[in-house]
This record gives C-alpha cells, structure tokens and sequence, in this order.
C-alpha cells in the first residue's frame, strides 16, 4: 500500500476541449507528485462533492446560449436546487478554469455559473478562476493557468490541518466516496479575474512567452505554416508534454465483397434519425448578391413522429466529401485498403488515465467509412495533434516547425497559419509531406464528425408535412496552403445535392427533372426559443440575413387571427436587415403579406449597402443612421423597452454571434440605461434578469 496526495479533476464537455485540458491534466499530475481522480460531471457514482474534502478542480465549457454541455446539465441542476443550505458545500475547495468565446454573448456563462452557486454554498476558491476565450485562442489564458495551477494545490494541500492526511492521502486502490468526511480551514485568497491576460499577475516565464508570442506575429512577412523567423527559429521552446496513445488499431480484410452499407449509428438513437427526400430548393438571393442564401424544403410526410413547433431546429447529418476522404487516403498510404474492416482497441500498456475507445465509432465499418462518416478530417488541428505528430515527422526542419507550432513561445503563428485560416487536417498533412502518422494518432486526436444545426423556418400550421429550412453557402477563401476557395462542408455538400433541381431567382420550378435528392436529419426540439403560448404577450424578433429563419415559422404559426376572433393578441415587431433590397431581401412577398394580414405590426428594415431605412408602412427616410438592426432598435427604444419592462414582452434575437448579437446587446443595455435612468451595471442587470426569465432568447452562431 502507498499514499498518493490528491485531487479531483471534473469536467464537462460539449466537443471535447474540456475534456482534453482535463485529461492533459490528469496525465501531468504524476510529474507534480499528485494524482488527480479523474470524472466527467454526469458521472456522479465516481465522485461525492457532498463528503469531499481534497482539492477540486472543474473545468467546462459553455455550448448553445449560455447553456452547460449535455454532460454537465445534471450536475448544474443539482447544485442550483433552492433547498441546498447556503453551507451545503463549506468544507469544498476548488478552482475552476471556464472555457467560452466572446463572440457569443453569453461568454463562459456555464463556468460562471458553477461557480456563483458554489460560493453561494459556502465553497471556498483555493486558485483564480480562469475565463480561457476561444475567439482569440484558448491557449492565451489556459497555458499561464495550468503553470500556476500545480504550485496552487499544492498550496491548498500544505494549508489543510495535519488531522485531514487521511483524506488527502489515499491508497491507490480506494474509491473516492470512501474517503473520510473532514473540513479544510479557510483558505484566504486574492481573487483574480483572468479575462485579459494583460491585467493578469503571470508568472514572470509566462509573461516572457506572451511577450515572444507577440513579437513572432510581428515577423509574417516572409514566414509562413512551414517556415518560421527569428526570434522564434532560435528560441529555445516549451513543447507540450507527448499526449499518452491509448489505441491499437488493425485493419483486416473483408471477409465478403458487400460494400458496408453507410448508415449514422453511434451516439444517436436510429430511430431518431430520418432520411427524408428535399422537395424543393430555391434560391433566395440574386446572383450578384455576396451571400448566396438557400431555401430547402423537406418532405417529412412520411415521418409522423417528426412533428415540431416554431423555434425548432434539427440535425443535418453530413459526409465528409469523397475527395477529400480519397486524398486522405491516399496521404496515409492506405487508398488500397479502403475496404478493408477498421478494429479498434485499448492498448493493454496505455497510461492514459480513463481511456476509451471512441463511442462515435460503430464497429465492423470499413476504413472508407470511418473517413467518411465518423471523423471531422476537415476540423482544425490542436496542439496536441502537432505534438503526437512529431513522432511520425522525418524531416529535422519539418519536426522543428511542428515543434514551433505547438509550443508556446509560437502560440501567435499557430493562431495566425492554422486556427484563423481554418486549416484541415488533410492541408496540414500535405505541407508536411515528411509526416507519416499511423491511423491510430487521427482516431485519437481528430474529433467525430458533428451534424449541423438549423432552425424551423416553417409551422406545421402552413405547411403541413413540409419543413422549410434556409442557409447561406458558407466559402472558405484561398491561403498559403489552399491554393483553391472552397465550400463549407455540409452547406456545400447541400448544394451539390440540390444543384440539378435548384430554381433560380425568378422562376417557379426546375427545369430539371432529376430525381429529389435525400438527406438524414434528427430532430432537436427547443424547450424555450419559441413564441408566447400567450397570445396576449407582445414580442420583438430581431432577425437579420438568414436569422429571420425562425420568425418566419413563429408568424406562419400566429397568421389567421380570424380563427381566434375572441382572443387578444399582443404587438408582434420584427428588426429585418440585409446589404441590398433586390438582391437579399428573404423572404419579401411573404413578410409584407404578415403585415397586411395584421399578423406582424411593425415591420422594420433597413439596407445598409442601399442607404435607407423602411418602416412598417412602406414610407423611406433616406437618413442612413440606420444601417443596421440594432441602430433601428435604437430608434424605437422607447417602444422596445415599454414591451420588455411595462407589457412583460419577450424579445428574440437570431442571427450572427460575432457582431451583430453583441451589437444588439450593447444597443440594448443603452436603451435600459435611458429608460431606467441608472447606469451601465444596473442596465446589465436588467438584461441579465430578462434572460433569466427566458423574456430574452438567443438562437446565435459563429
């Protein structure tokens, strides 16, 4: 029997960032003398917070509109139940490192989350929490808090009384709800806020790598993914430690001809999934508009259990494209086994703590569908990608790129040669041709391939066992190491699909008779993204481009007041905004109908290439003032904020995270200001308090 010192190591992840920081973790524990019990938060039976008396450390991520990931939902409201005592967790220790993005309104709010209830329960912070930004690079605050991370509990463990050795050290074969129930003494703590890495008191090593991760962005003139630039050729370089591999991976023979049949199995339920033909396709923008925005529509006729509501959204489940999968192929030095069957299993001497083999892999595939279905091969590649690569890397100049890349003195080329251009794995592994990595690595480090979401933009009221949805065509510009724009890969795999049938701007069907092309979709219902069951409650819907999505189905659905001749309905405004009136107003014919019917009473619009405004009854203000959908929001903020604080209005914003939902919020929090007449904070609060409510929703994308 030996004694380990430890620590609890939970997360909670949607796409699996959180939970390979937290498996990183857990691997460098041993070096620091620690042991670190490992968890995912669903997995309750493996921990006890509720007797713990070690040091614990959460990591999580924030997915949808501020909502915890699906393995975290349970653990949230568990800890957020009103009848925990405010001293329910007081003998808890934690740090807490949140990952978010700030191109979504709601930035690490899971994170925050977690953390304000576990204060409000009397949990004590033994480290600053950290609030780690994907939309400048995770790296920028998760590096520096890792550092400091090890000295900290370290801290905590020294601090704790000598009568709690017996939690605090514990036979390597116990189990955690086994440990005795103690509590720590208070830890005092300066609490730090690392959101801005300049305000952050970092080591002084970690300041040094800022500062030369800075100073390399600055030399691009003749560096590239492949070629560096003093000072970063020279320095001397911090490598992450080389990820544990975890799986064997075989391929063998079919034993028959028969092609595997390609079928979407693995985390989803079959018999939630569909394959539904597409009835119609429509373009809805000119042909010289900048965004080429796309209507499909769905027969799901033959799918009674797919019925949904306004707000909705659904999966479509796409393929990789087959070019890209031979290329794959053929880079891996394996195009002539394509058929054979995939076997996969755990190393017998992995040292990866908690391995598993990935459940998105059904067994008895085909490496052809692997490629096809399962892994993202278009994803971006992480760090610790580049780093398993460097074993399999020939070339001396070539490993040393690599080893530049994912270091941390060159977090500014990794960002600027392979995060910002949204490099593939595939064009990573073509400029570095010396690179030869078993099957294996791709299946450990590339991430399953994610279906896509899109909202409604129908009601079952109108169209009765059709769905409508609309998308722009997502373009990837030409780079260094893509020589060539290409297509987003399901809304391009969707207009290759639709191409033969598609009908242009100005006619009324195809003049193709191809046969209607198929797709596989899954539904995900919304609990709140949908209009007042109230017919009373007036609402606001801002909805700009192809955000105006949902609104559609939300006004198809209340269209018809006639048969509610007794009811009272509450004002209904919609904030609609797109570059030109000819070339990208969607859905025009049908939006001004909703106003003549009654159904919509304030239609506002504006054109922000065009240089005009339009309001609801059709007059013009060549005032340019406003050009986009939060300046009209401004202009009407007497009305809006009447319906959001005197009428208990909802408001409803769709659309682009990276600019306009934040335009709008900002819009929003001056509007409380003047109608409140308190300042910035108090108007915050308000917003804070709507959405609490669900009085203000988002159905937001990057």
């Amino acid at each position: 029997m030996y004694l380990k010192r430890r620590f609890v190591l939970l997360y909670g992840s949607q796409k699996g960032q959180a939970q390979s920081i937290a498996e990183g973790v857990a691997e460098e524990a041993g070096d620091h003398g620690l042991v670190a019990e490992l968890s995912c938060l669903d997995n309750s039976e493996k921990y006890n917070l509720e007797k713990e008396t070690a040091p614990v450390v959460f990591i999580v991520s924030t997915t949808g509109d501020g909502e915890p990931p699906d393995n975290a939902l349970g653990f949230v409201k568990r800890i957020k139940r009103k009848t925990l005592a405010s001293d329910h967790y007081k003998h808890l220790c934690y740090a807490l490192l949140a990952l978010g993005d700030t191109n979504y309104a709601n930035f690490c709010n899971c994170g925050k989350t977690i953390e304000q209830r576990l204060q409000e329960l009397g949990a004590k912070q033994f480290y600053p929490t950290g609030y780690a930004d994907d939309g400048v690079g995770l790296e920028v605050v998760v590096d520096p808090w890792l550092d400091g991370l090890w000295e900290a509990i370290k801290e905590a463990l020294s601090k704790m009384t000598s009568d709690s050795t017996g939690y605090l050290n514990v036979d390597a074969g116990a189990s955690p709800k086994e440990t005795a129930d103690s509590s720590p003494p208070d830890i005092q703590l300066n609490l730090l806020s690392i959101t801005d890495c300049q305000n952050c008191e970092l080591s002084e090593q970690s300041r040094k790598t800022l500062s030369t991760s800075s100073a390399s962005a600055t030399q691009t003139a003749a560096s590239s993914l492949t070629h560096s630039l003093p000072p970063l050729s020279e320095l001397a370089l911090n490598v992450p430690l080389l990820p544990p591999p975890y799986l064997d991976v075989s391929l063998q023979e079919a034993e028959t001809t028969e092609q595997v049949s390609i079928r979407i199995v693995g985390p989803f339920k079959k018999e939630n999934l569909h394959e539904v033909p597409i009835s119609k396709a429509v373009q809805m923008t000119r042909g010289d508009s900048v965004k080429t925005a796309l209507l499909l529509e769905l027969d799901i006729s033959a799918c009674p259990m797919m019925t949904y509501q306004p707000g909705d959204s659904f999966d479509v489940f796409c393929s990789n494209r087959a070019t890209e999968v031979e290329d794959m192929l053929h880079r891996l030095g394996l195009y002539d086994k394509r058929n054979h069957m995939v076997h996969i299993c755990l190393l017998k001497d992995t040292k990866k703590r908690g391995a598993q083999v990935p459940s998105y892999i059904p067994q008895n595939i085909s490496l052809l569908y692997l490629l096809t279905w399962c892994l993202e091969i278009r994803s971006v590649p992480k760090k610790a990608f580049l780093r398993a690569l460097l074993e399999h890397t020939a070339d001396g100049v070539q490993r040393r790129r690599l080893q530049e890349l994912c270091s941390k003195q060159g977090a500014a080329d990794y960002n600027l040669y392979v995060r910002d251009p949204s490099l593939s794995v595939l064009e990573l592994l073509t400029a570095f041709p010396s690179c030869s990595p078993p099957l294996s690595i791709l299946i450990e480090h590339v991430p399953k391939l994610q279906p896509r979401p899109y909202s409604a933009a129908s009601s079952c009221r109108r169209h009765p066992g059709k769905l409508h949805f609309v998308f722009n065509l997502v373009e990837l510009p030409a780079c260094s190491v893509r020589p060539v724009w290409r297509r987003g890969l399901c809304t391009g795999g969707l207009f290759d699909l639709i191409n033969p049938v598609l009908v242009f701007p100005g006619k009324t069907e195809s003049s193709s008779k191809a046969a209607l092309p198929k797709i596989h979709v899954s539904w995900r219902p919304s609990c709140s993204f949908r209009p007042p069951a109230d017919l009373s409650v007036p609402f606001i819907m801002v909805g700009p481009g192809t955000g105006v999505a949902p609104f559609i189905g939300f006004l198809q659905q209340r269209y018809g007041k006639q048969e509610h001749p007794e009811a009272t309905f509450g004002e209904t405004w919609l904030f609609f905004g797109c570059r030109h009136r000819d070339r990208d107003y969607l859905f025009r014919e049908e939006l001004e109908g909703f106003v003549s019917s009654g159904t919509l009473n304030h239609l506002k619009l504006c054109f922000s290439r065009d240089g005009h405004e339009e309001d609801a009854d059709g007059a013009t203000d060549s005032v340019t003032r406003c050009r986009y959908v939060q300046h009209n929001l401004l202009c009407n903020s007497q009305s809006i904020t009447d319906i959001l604080l005197k009428q208990n209005g909802r408001l409803y914003v769709c659309g682009d995270a990276k600019n306009m939902a934040k335009d709008v919020n900002d819009a929003l929090v001056e509007m409380m200001k003047t109608a409140l007449g308190r300042d910035q904070l108090e108007a915050m609060k308000t917003l804070a308090a709507l959405r609490e409510d669900k009085r203000y929703l988002q159905d937001i994308w990057g």
